[in-house]
C-alpha cells in the first residue's frame, strides 16, 4: 500500500508542477546517458541519434548536353550512392551560378561547395597549371600523365601552386582523356602555314601553340564555340572529342575535322571541393570520395571508348569528313612547344619545377611503355581494313 501511495504521489507531483516535469525529463535523460555508458561498459553498442546528411551544391564547367557534364554526374551519383545518404551532392551545369572559367574561385570562396572542370582553365592564374593539360607532356599519354600526378610528385606541385594562389580548394584529378582532334575547319589543313591569320578557339598553353602557328586565338568556353563559328567570329575551333563536339553541334557549322594533335593530347578532368567543407567531412566520407574518384576515372575511360566511337561513326553518317593531321603540322607543334617551354621556364620558376618533374617521370615511363606495348593498329588493320 505504501509503495502504491508513493507512486501515485509521484505521478500527481509531476502533473501539478511544470518544474517537476522538467526534473523528471532531466532524470530520464540522465538515466539514459547512464544506461548508454553502462551498455558500453558491458560491451553493447550505444545507440546515438544520427545527424542529417551533408549536402553540397556543385557546378560543372560544361553545358547540360555535353557528355562531360554527364561524366561529372556519374561521379556525383557514385558518391551519393556509396555514402548511403550521408553525403548528397547537387550538380548544376555551367552558368547556373558562375561562368565556367570562374568555377575555381567560386569553390574557393565557398559560393559553391565543389565542381567539375579541367585544370587548364586556370592557366591565367599560373602558366604552370597548363602543363597538366596542354602540350606533348614529354611523350606521355593521358594515363601516364595521371600516373605522374598521383605517384610521381605532380599532386604535391599542384597543391603548392594552389596554396601560392590562396585557392582554398581540394583537388582530385581523374578521367584521362583520349587525344583531342586538331579541330574543325572550313577546309582540310595540309601544312603549318594554313593557320596564318585563322581565327581559332582553344584554351590553356594551346593558345601559345596555335599563336605560334600564326592563328588569332580566342579562348571561349565550350557552349560559346559553335555560335561563334556560326556568326563568323571564329574560322575554326577545337573542343575535345566526337561526343562533345557532336552534342555542341560542330557538324552543323563545319564538315571538316582534323584528327590527332599535340596541343592537348594528355588532358584529364578535375574534381574540386571547397577546402573548409571537405576538411569538415568525417574520415569515412573522405575515404569514400577518394575511392569514388578512382572508380569514376576507370568508368569514364570505358564509357568514352563506347560513346566516342559511336559518335565518331554517327558524325561520318552526317557528312563529316575526318582527316589525319599531317606530320608537318605535328612537327611544327613540337618545335613551337620547345620555344614556349624555354620562354615560360625563364618567366616562371614554378613552370620549370613542374616541367622538370614531368620530364624525369616521362623519361622512365615512356621508354617502358614504348618498349612494352604492341602496335595495336597492326591487328585492327589486319582484321578491319578494306581488301580488294
Amino acid at each position: 500500500m505504501a509503495s502504491r501511495a508513493r507512486k501515485s504521489e509521484g505521478r500527481s507531483s509531476g502533473q501539478d508542477s511544470g518544474q517537476g516535469s522538467s526534473v523528471s525529463r532531466r532524470g530520464f535523460l540522465g538515466g539514459a546517458a547512464g544506461a548508454a555508458a553502462g551498455a558500453a561498459a558491458m560491451g553493447f553498442p550505444a545507440i546515438v541519434k544520427a545527424q542529417g546528411p551533408v549536402t553540397m551544391r556543385w557546378q560543372s564547367t560544361w553545358p547540360t548536353k555535353d557528355i562531360f557534364h554527364e561524366f561529372a554526374g556519374d561521379f556525383v551519383t557514385k558518391v551519393n550512392d556509396m555514402s548511403g545518404g550521408d553525403l548528397k551532392i547537387e550538380l548544376l551545369p555551367a552558368g547556373a551560378v558562375v561562368k565556367a572559367f570562374d568555377l575555381i574561385d567560386a569553390v574557393s570562396k565557398g559560393t559553391l561547395d565543389g565542381g567539375h572542370g579541367v585544370i587548364a582553365y586556370w592557366y591565367g592564374k599560373n602558366s604552370a597549371l597548363a602543363l597538366w593539360g596542354s602540350g606533348p607532356a614529354w611523350g606521355m599519354d593521358p594515363n601516364m600523365l595521371l600516373a605522374w600526378h598521383k605517384y610521381g610528385g605532380g599532386k604535391e606541385l599542384q597543391q603548392e601552386i594552389y596554396r601560392s594562389l590562396n585557392l582554398d580548394v581540394v583537388s582530385f584529378l581523374y578521367g584521362p582523356m583520349p587525344t583531342q582532334p586538331l579541330g574543325w575547319f572550313k577546309k582540310p589543313i595540309t601544312k603549318p602555314e594554313d593557320f596564318k591569320g585563322l581565327k581559332f578557339r582553344t584554351v590553356g598553353l594551346s593558345i601559345d601553340i596555335f599563336t605560334g602557328l600564326g592563328a588569332a586565338v580566342n579562348a571561349l568556353p565550350g557552349a560559346e564555340i559553335v555560335p561563334a563559328l556560326d556568326r563568323g567570329l571564329l574560322d575554326a575551333a577545337e573542343f575535345n572529342n566526337a561526343s562533345s563536339d557532336r552534342a555542341l553541334g560542330f557538324q552543323d557549322v563545319s564538315k571538316i575535322c582534323m584528327l590527332r594533335s599535340f596541343h592537348q593530347c594528355s588532358e584529364q578532368f578535375e574534381i574540386l571541393f571547397n577546402k573548409k567543407r571537405y576538411d569538415a567531412l568525417p574520415a569515412k566520407l573522405k575515404a569514400l570520395i577518394a575511392n569514388a574518384v578512382d572508380a569514376a576515372s576507370a568508368d569514364m575511360s570505358m564509357k568514352a571508348i563506347d560513346r566516342y566511337s559511336k559518335d565518331y561513326q554517327a558524325l561520318q553518317q552526317q557528312g563529316v569528313k575526318f582527316y589525319a593531321t599531317p606530320n608537318s603540322v605535328l612537327q611544327a607543334q613540337l618545335k613551337i612547344w620547345d620555344e614556349i617551354v624555354a620562354r615560360k621556364e625563364k618567366e616562371n620558376p614554378m613552370f620549370k619545377k613542374v616541367n622538370d618533374s614531368m620530364k624525369a617521370f616521362a623519361q622512365r615511363s615512356t621508354r617502358w611503355q614504348n618498349d612494352t606495348n604492341v602496335d595495336y593498329r597492326l591487328a585492327s588493320s589486319h582484321y578491319f581494313s578494306k581488301r580488294g
